[in-house]
């Protein structure tokens, strides 16, 4: 079966272009969703590189489960904690106690989500080098 690593990390870039243009129409909340969506799908990419395969969403525990080879900073982790808490509440009224998402976004929530994914993206880049 072919190694589709390329592919993930492509739509990871795709995906990260999508934040950069939901943030410009001032969808600040689908910004964010779209950067954690965009860095899950790179460290996915990375898996795949690597010859394994990842399941889930938490973007934390993706980087912590890469092969022992990779050197992931603690800092990329830290970022992408903040990234994990963008898969959700971005999306669902629920997920907060009045409101709809799109109340709860602003453009600071969006800067630090997309500058986020695009570094963990970058990294991503660097060791698929």
């Amino acid at each position: 079966m072919a190694n589709r690593a390329q592919d993930w990390l492509r739509q990871a870039y795709k995906d990260l272009e999508q934040a950069k243009d939901s943030q410009h129409d001032g969808h600040y909340e689908w910004a964010c969703f779209a950067a954690q969506q965009a860095a899950e799908k790179g460290v996915k990419a990375l898996h795949l590189y690597s010859g394994q395969e990842a399941w889930g969403n938490v973007i934390a525990r993706l980087l912590r489960e890469l092969p022992s080879t990779i050197k992931v900073p603690q800092e990329l982790i830290e970022k992408a904690r903040v990234l994990d808490g963008y898969y959700i509440p971005p999306r669902y009224p629920n997920a907060y106690p009045e409101g709809s998402p799109f109340e709860h976004y602003g453009i600071l929530q969006s800067e630090e989500a997309i500058r986020y994914a695009g570094e963990i993206i970058e990294f991503i880049n660097s060791q698929m080098a």
